[in-house]
């Protein structure tokens, strides 16, 4: 049997035919119903980001919802029929996928399948690093650089059920009435007074974490972090290279660290997915934690939904929805 799938040639998406892929005996053959655009799959198209190791290599896509329509020998608790959604490594821009059975992630009452491809990637990544990463716990300020990220809207939705006050940020405040509306009550400017603001918002505390994808001027923003705090980064939009004063990060005891959700041991992914279908499944299902805004791409106009992304004037997700 065949399936179409979006491929990588020449840093380009070209649609062809592939054979569908091979199921494992604790694997899920998912017929997809929706894919989550992401950066990486901006990235690996124009070959800046390769896919993990054993992955394939020339389709892109991270994200997915859809439903099992095969299983394998030695699978326990999905079925044939389930609706599921997940984060894979790669190879989701295609009529069909394979993950491990325990990778995949129970889609909350009552959301339809491109609601659903709005909130693996997202909500995982923002609960890994802040919660388990960088430690926020309840009461402590975060700082979310920028909050017009689907990411980003992830970690207002997830400061707010957590009872986290949250700093949104970005080069301009209108850019944030998405997350405004989805609970965002303090806002900063992204620009050399950054650290002031932060300070000024927190009684000159200094938040806890800072939830980071822009980089990389860290010496004139740690005086806004606390003593003591987290800068957490998963994206380095506004450039590779930094300088850091080291005197007063030693001294304040300060952490920085990295994480990216793509090249994880299956172990990890395993791990990952079973935090959301025990821990953040309820918050949705509660109505405290929301699917994100998104604007639906046929799976004709995959191109399309990349250049929507590339020219960056929207706050939310963009879906590829499959017939």
């Amino acid at each position: 049997m065949s399936m179409r799938a979006w491929c990588i040639s020449n840093s380009t998406l070209h649609l062809e035919t592939r054979p569908m892929p091979e199921l494992g005996p604790s694997d899920v053959l998912v017929q997809v119903a929706a894919i989550g655009v992401n950066r990486a799959d901006l990235l690996q198209t124009r070959g800046l980001y390769p896919a993990p190791q054993g992955t394939v290599q020339d389709i892109p896509g991270l994200e997915y919802s859809g439903t099992i329509v095969a299983v394998g020998a030695k699978t326990l608790h999905r079925k044939v029929g389930d609706k599921i959604m997940g984060l894979i490594p790669g190879g989701a821009y295609a009529e069909y996928l394979v993950t491990h059975e325990e990778e995949a992630l129970t889609i909350p009452a009552g959301l339809s399948m491109a609601e659903a491809a709005t909130i693996p990637e997202a909500f995982l990544t923002a609960y890994r690093a802040i919660y388990l990463q960088a430690g926020l716990t309840h009461g402590q300020w975060c700082l979310i650089r920028p909050a017009t990220s689907s990411v980003g809207l992830a970690a207002v939705q997830l400061c707010q059920a957590f009872g986290n006050p949250a700093i949104g940020s970005s080069r301009n405040k209108i850019r944030l009435e998405t997350a405004q509306a989805l609970g965002l009550q303090h806002l900063a400017t992204e620009d050399d007074s950054l650290s002031q603001q932060l300070l000024a918002l927190t009684d000159g505390q200094g938040v806890s974490v800072i939830f980071d994808m822009v980089g990389p001027d860290w010496s004139s923003l740690l005086p806004g972090l606390r003593r003591e705090g987290h800068l957490v980064v998963i994206g380095i939009l506004g450039g590779n290279s930094t300088t850091i004063n080291l005197m007063p990060f030693l001294q304040n005891r300060q952490h920085i660290s990295a994480l990216t959700m793509r090249s994880q041991p299956l172990a990890e992914r395993l791990r990952m997915a079973n935090f959301f279908n025990e821990r953040l499944l309820t918050y949705f299902e509660a109505d405290k934690l929301h699917a994100l805004p998104l604007q639906e791409f046929t799976f004709s106009e995959t191109p399309l939904a990349h250049q929507h992304m590339q020219d960056n004037d929207f706050s939310g997700k963009r879906v590829i929805t499959l017939s």
